[in-house]
């Protein structure tokens, strides 16, 4: 059996893709599975090989919403390269002849995903948030199933017989280690608790900075708990020197740690006491997984603003407390942070109530869909 998972742009795309891969290598001895991706320095040509995946590429754009001269050069740009991505997806399923192919997102998903709907080669689409992204609306009129990570609205699709809810998956690593077992890999010896703050895998710019200030009030008062950030790789060294300005070396402050991406984020997730992130689906889908309490400060950046309706969904059940990025302030987050440290009950309710959120077992719901259409 040969598959094709064709993602990219975000972790957020990725990640549910490596998941079932991994799923379906276990369970089909025989199966070939290759990634498709965009071309450049996209985050799937760090994070599809490093799990062993081959991994193509097309050549593919996003299309700028704001029509001044830049934006006008760089669509004309994005619509030279729909046709150059129409060749090399044709020439990819030439080569591979794949039974099966499954979109999880981003624009690389649709030039693969679309001929192959054409050829009549099964076809499946993920769509992990609430809102369906552009490229989830125009794959949804051609592919065979549209398999959802939340309930939605099904006046997005226009075949909703062709829907069905089933989670996002997340990587079998999330499920294999428990809060002591994290900590004690981490090399955490102590008693503090652990929070965890990450801003989407690209990074965000106005979190970063608000974190700079968040880290140096944790210095003042005493370091009463450990923070690790991920940063992000292109913010990581404006946090640096945001922290050299305010005369703070992280070298003397152990409990802090700051680094440019978290590779192990099933670990130091696990080991987390509290997470303060962004709203992306996949990443409410760990919370879940893991049933972590969290912070939820949603992205404003994002078609359809979909990241507060993801985050609204958590907080509704107790889960999450939304902070709209707006409304944040780097006092105001230490001091709910260390609110909810402070009060071990409500973060076991919120566990409880996050871990609640979306099936447990999404990525079966999906191989099972995914079964029934080879």
């Amino acid at each position: 059996m040969k598959v094709i998972f064709t993602c990219g742009g975000t972790a957020g795309h990725i990640s549910p893709a490596l998941a079932l891969a991994r799923m379906l290598q276990a369970r089909q001895r025989d199966v070939q599975v290759l990634f498709v991706g965009a071309a450049g320095d996209s985050m799937e040509f760090r994070l599809v090989p490093k799990e062993g995946f081959p991994l193509e590429r097309v050549e593919v754009s996003s299309f700028y919403r704001k029509l001044n001269w830049a934006g006008l050069r760089h669509n004309a740009r994005a619509v030279a390269d729909i046709a150059r991505s129409r060749t090399q997806a044709r020439r990819i399923l030439d080569d591979f002849r794949p039974d099966l192919v499954v979109g999880t997102g981003g624009y690389a998903s649709y030039p693969v995903t679309r001929e192959a709907a054409r050829r009549g080669i099964p076809t499946a689409i993920h769509e992990s948030n609430a809102v369906p992204g552009l490229t989830t609306r125009r794959l949804a009129q051609y592919v065979d199933r549209v398999m959802l990570g939340l309930p939605a609205d099904l006046s997005h699709y226009p075949h909703p017989e062709r829907v069905i809810v089933t989670g996002t998956p997340v990587r079998p690593e999330f499920f294999t280690r428990t809060r002591q077992e994290a900590r004690a890999e981490l090399g955490l010896t102590d008693d503090k608790p652990l929070v965890l703050a990450s801003w989407g895998s690209l990074g965000a710019a106005e979190m970063n900075r608000q974190m700079v200030d968040f880290l140096a009030l944790c210095i003042r008062a005493g370091c009463p708990f450990r923070v690790l950030h991920g940063s992000g790789e292109r913010y990581y060294d404006d946090v640096l020197e945001g922290l050299e300005r305010q005369d703070i070396h992280l070298a003397a402050h152990p409990e802090l740690e700051v680094r440019p991406y978290l590779y192990d984020m099933p670990l130091v997730m696990a080991a987390a006491d509290l997470v303060l992130c962004r709203a992306g689906a996949s990443t409410l889908s760990e919370l879940s997984a893991l049933g972590k309490p969290a912070v939820l400060i949603p992205s404003p950046n994002v078609t359809g603003d979909h990241q507060t309706k993801n985050a609204r969904a958590a907080a509704e059940k107790g889960g999450a407390v939304l902070l709209p990025e707006a409304q944040c302030t780097p006092q105001g987050l230490f001091d709910l942070t260390r609110a909810l440290l402070d009060d071990p009950p409500r973060r076991r309710e919120m566990g409880a109530a996050i871990a609640a959120l979306t099936p447990s077992d999404a990525a079966q719901r999906i191989y099972d869909v995914l079964m029934d259409l080879l």
